[in-house]
């Protein structure tokens, strides 16, 4: 039997150590090395069939090198998940082979989203693998979803071993783990979520799929800062990164591609909660505007692009007299900092009295957006609520402002104008220089160009 060895892992970054240390010299936490056991001998067990089925006599194959031009490139057809919002995000369907990470705060609907996509897989066997649940719940879920899938098998099992063998017994065709902290592995000697297991785990579970073919797909915890639980080299080990966002009291859920091998890193997805389930949300501009029955002060619309989805958000601004010391600056939805350069600019270039006024800005819907071309729309939400002068509803704003005070272009105009015109906006307002080579002829909407701050605020303030 081999000797034990063990090291001392932050349960924070995934930094190790030889000895105890108090303060993680990679991450600067203190009291997060665990001490874990590294090495162990462990039983030859059936568990490790597939391994076997990628080797030769039982020796793996070396791999040779090949000039890049005699290497044949074949495209491979995605896996459909009857998903459109999912389908977006993943770059048009599953990768086979591809091990795909969700993350997202609990109670969001993690669970419920993979459940809900792996019984949608009509025609494959899918097998769902859960470590926090029971098999009853499961069941209570499904009842709740309404759907039947004669294909999905449930395993509620936590030690990998034991669920290789399930897996080399069924061949499924999807395999979905909820959730990665909870698995554990008897190849390291420590208990389940630490860093050592959940790295041992994943890179299981990743020679599977790329060893099969089969994709795999992770639902991942958080930590109260937001980013996924575990060593940062999970997020490095799998091929896709998502996080599921939204507030736990609020209908609507965004899912958000944080890291993607095969597609756009920029994607999203919008879904509403309800009683059976997730249901996909087709056309997010119509309920990220708000229902008012009448014009109030402070409220812009403005055109955003989120990847390839272009999207009208409302935004909403409150300026009132600062009583009490220093003025508060708060942003909900939008960058803070990018706040304040535009109240700087507004203060600086158009005269306005800011200085001694609160002013509190918000994104509706619940969107968290860094797109420039909202700068427009924050500071006419800001003119409108300092002046109590409501701006026409069927106006919106696409354009960046500089810190000189002018309007700067934005990219792929033609969308945002498309998507204006199709929820019955009458007028927007660009930057001249996106005006230039545009055929406005064609869009059923009145366009306003223009190249100062001033100009735009006395078009829509008189």
């Amino acid at each position: 039997m081999a000797k034990i060895k063990t090291l001392y892992f932050c349960q924070n970054c995934g930094a190790q150590s030889a000895k105890w240390i108090g303060r993680c010299p990679s991450c600067g936490e203190w009291n997060t090395y665990v001490e874990e056991v590294v090495e162990k001998t462990v039983p030859d067990t059936a568990a490790n069939a597939w391994k076997a089925s990628s080797s030769v006599g039982g020796t793996s194959k070396a791999a040779r090198p090949k000039p890049l031009g005699e290497i044949i490139f074949e495209e491979e057809s995605r896996l459909n998940t009857h998903d459109d919002e999912l389908n977006r995000v993943l770059g048009g369907g599953l990768v086979p082979g591809s091990l795909v990470l969700i993350g997202g705060e609990p109670g969001i609907g993690k669970s419920t989203l993979m459940l809900q996509i792996a019984m949608q897989l009509n025609g494959l066997r899918v097998l769902y693998v859960s470590g926090e649940e029971s098999e009853q719940q499961i069941k209570m879920r499904a009842e709740r979803l309404g759907r039947q899938q004669p294909g999905l098998y449930i395993l509620t099992e936590t030690n990998t071993q034991n669920i290789f063998r399930q897996i080399d017994q069924l061949q499924p065709n999807v395999v979905v783990v909820d959730s990665i902290q909870t698995l554990h592995s008897t190849l390291v000697e420590s208990g389940a979520g630490s860093v050592s297991q959940v790295r041992e785990c994943t890179a299981e579970l990743l020679k599977y799929a790329k060893d099969t073919g089969v994709p795999v797909l992770l639902i991942g915890h958080i930590t109260k800062d937001g980013s996924i639980a575990g060593p940062k080299i999970l997020e490095h080990m799998v091929d896709t990164v998502l996080q599921f966002e939204g507030d736990r009291h609020l209908t609507y859920r965004i899912l958000r591609t944080v890291k993607n091998r095969f597609g756009s890193t920029s994607e999203l997805g919008i879904y509403e909660m309800q009683g059976a389930g997730l249901r996909q949300v087709s056309n997010p501009s119509e309920i990220l505007l708000s229902q008012r029955s009448e014009i109030l002060s402070g409220l812009a619309i403005g055109a955003t692009l989120e990847g390839n989805r272009p999207l009208l958000v409302e935004v909403q601004a409150l300026v009132t007299p600062a009583t009490y010391g220093t003025p508060q600056r708060s942003a909900t939805g939008f960058d803070g900092k990018r706040l304040q350069m535009l109240l700087a600019v507004l203060e600086k270039r158009s005269g306005l009295r800011l200085g001694q006024h609160d002013v509190f800005l918000n994104i509706a819907g619940g969107l968290r957006l860094e797109d420039p071309a909202l700068d427009l729309a924050v500071c006419a939400a800001v003119v409108s609520s300092l002046n109590d002068v409501p701006i026409r509803g069927e106006i919106c704003l696409a354009a960046e402002v500089g810190l000189s005070g002018e309007i700067r272009a934005v990219s792929r105009l033609d969308q945002r104008l498309g998507e204006a015109e199709k929820l019955g906006f009458a007028e927007m307002y660009i930057s001249q220089f996106n005006a230039k080579g545009l055929d406005l002829a064609r869009y059923g909407i009145r366009v306003h160009p223009a190249g100062r701050l001033d100009e735009v605020l006395t078009g829509l303030f008189g």
